[in-house]
């Protein structure tokens, strides 16, 4: 799975890189625009348009008979049992497409996350890095961060518990990619760290387990069976600016898809 999503990230890294210098919005813009290309493109091949479109006509015509026929109450429910039935038919079609584009829709997101759901950590600014352990394990006494020399760590080790985790304050000094090396029972475990506020890749969490692995497919699994469980850098969750309005990424994302798509799907000859 990591070989997978290794060479995902660098396609997704080497597809955004012209990106990197416009604005959040407008590089998000971009990238929904593409978005709905692809989706309007796999509705075409793998929906049934001609079912589509006549399923919409007859759901079409089912309305305007109740306007038609607005003073004939038999004639009414007719009509709108024959539309919840066409309903049902235009729901049933319009799987198909769905089901082809739910896993790739869904990789999809979880690449652009990591573009655009957090905020970079400035230089100067400091931030929490966080190990969860599994238990409360007998090597938290020997539990030490390292880093390179342009992070500052700030405190020394702080172990909670009742939460089970191990939490340190670092600060970096100059922007850059940077690893931080956790060291527990003799063994060294690394956490990636990002310190700049422009456009880029940033992972908060290092975990493990398939569906984690989806979820966070920028860093490598831990390996199983050890006391850590994920090590996180408590990255600022960032909204996209939209005319003075703070919105999260996600809900510009869909909805510029939707309306370009809206605006395409004519063009491209594609009906939904």
């Amino acid at each position: 799975m990591w070989t997978f999503n290794a060479a995902l990230d660098r396609l997704f890294d080497l597809l955004l890189a012209p990106l990197r210098f416009l604005p959040p919005l407008a590089s998000l813009a971009v990238v929904s625009l593409v978005t709905a290309v692809v989706m309007l493109l796999a509705i075409g091949r793998t929906s049934n348009q001609r079912g589509i479109d006549e399923v919409k006509r007859r759901i079409a015509a089912g309305l305007f008979e109740i306007r038609l026929f607005n003073d004939d109450l038999r004639a009414i429910l007719v009509a709108q049992l024959d539309i919840l039935r066409h309903n049902v038919t235009y729901l049933r079609l319009s799987l198909v497409p769905m089901l082809w584009m739910i896993v790739p829709f869904t990789l999809v997101i979880a690449q652009l996350q990591f573009h655009y759901g957090y905020d970079g950590v400035d230089v100067g600014r400091p931030v929490l890095v966080t190990a969860q352990l599994r238990s409360q394990a007998g090597e938290v006494e020997t539990a030490t961060l390292a880093a390179p020399s342009s992070v500052r760590i700030d405190t020394p080790t702080a172990w909670f518990p009742g939460a089970r985790q191990l939490v340190w304050r670092v600060t970096p000094t100059s922007p850059g990619d940077y690893a931080l090396r956790l060291r527990m029972g003799g063994v060294d475990f690394e956490k990636t760290l990002h310190a700049s506020g422009g456009f880029s890749r940033r992972s908060p969490e290092r975990t493990s387990g398939i569906v984690n692995e989806v979820l966070y497919p920028s860093e490598a699994p831990l390996p199983g069976g050890i006391p850590v469980t994920s090590i996180s850098v408590a990255y600022p969750e960032r909204d996209i600016d939209v005319f003075g309005w703070q919105i999260h990424w996600m809900i510009v994302y869909f909805v510029l898809s939707i309306v370009f798509a809206f605006v395409l799907k004519k063009p491209m000859g594609v009906n939904f």
